[in-house]
């Protein structure tokens, strides 16, 4: 990510972090339920988030207009 300058949150150097040595251990050490739930999660937050700042957004605009 350095090489392509995107921002990385420190949540997910984290992860990235337990997950990886939970992996140099064994595979079976990861909770990969758990992980895929985790990448759900921030696959989805950035759309949902806009979703809900348009709606935020049109029902104040309907209001202060």
């Amino acid at each position: 990510t350095e090489h392509f300058k995107i921002p990385v949150s420190t949540t997910h150097t984290i992860t990235g972090s337990i997950i990886g040595v939970g992996v140099t251990k064994r595979v079976s050490a990861v909770r990969w339920g758990v992980t895929v739930k985790l990448l759900w999660a921030w696959i989805i937050t950035i759309p949902v988030s806009a979703i809900i700042a348009a709606l935020v957004y049109f029902l104040l605009s309907f209001f202060i207009n």
